[in-house]
């Protein structure tokens, strides 16, 4: 195997919200099964084809979160990546049903890990309607209460989350963060360039 390495940051962050922030490091392969040539990271990468390689088939996630993107310059489908390996697209892209197999580009979550997390979900836009707290994991929302399939817009007071299309962690991943938007989500358009709807049935935190 051939071996790049990308370490642009080798060292906690610092971030006003959160103090200091863990170190991230990931591996990507170019094939699946890990093989192939692969490189480390431990900052973000806009374009894989720019580190010199074709694509992502199979990532190895060492330290902290990252959200994978189908696209470069974090565009398209997002998926999340815990610490723990994945060796083939079926084990990150989980039980969403569109198909991809590859990565273009990526980039650590920034949630430190001993905040609370904490968001709150609107029934209309600009933080508008009805509205409820969350701080936990909740694989259907209309279990909890939740009056209604969709959310049309939300605020992350700390922390980061993944909202799901449907109950049960399942369908279309969006990544939620205290620190982009200053986690102020005023139109649901804005969770992602791959975002067609409004319907959000489950939500979990973050960990790292």
């Amino acid at each position: 195997m051939n071996r790049v390495t990308k370490t642009h940051m080798n060292s906690a962050m610092y971030f006003p919200n959160m103090g200091i922030a863990p170190f991230f490091k990931v591996t990507v392969f170019e094939q699946e099964h890990f093989q192939g040539k692969f490189l480390e990271f431990t900052c973000e990468c806009c374009n894989i084809h720019d580190c010199g390689l074709d694509n992502i088939r199979s990532i190895r996630v060492e330290s902290g979160a990252w959200v994978g993107f189908e696209h470069h310059d974090f565009q398209g489908q997002q998926f999340i990546l815990e610490r723990g390996e994945y060796p083939n697209w079926e084990s990150f892209s989980g039980s969403l049903s569109y198909h991809t197999e590859r990565f273009m580009s990526l980039r650590p979550i920034y949630c430190a890990s001993h905040h609370s997390s904490r968001m709150t979900i609107f029934e209309k836009e600009n933080f508008l309607g009805r509205s409820t707290e969350l701080c936990d994991d909740y694989p259907s929302l209309q279990a909890m209460g939740w009056f209604r399939p969709e959310v049309e817009s939300m605020h992350v007071q700390c922390g980061a989350f993944v909202c799901y299309e449907y109950p049960g962690y399942r369908g279309q991943q969006y990544i939620m963060e205290c620190e982009r938007h200053s986690g102020d989500y005023q139109h649901w358009r804005t969770w992602g360039s791959h975002c067609q709807t409004p319907k959000i049935q489950s939500i979990r935190r973050i960990r790292h």
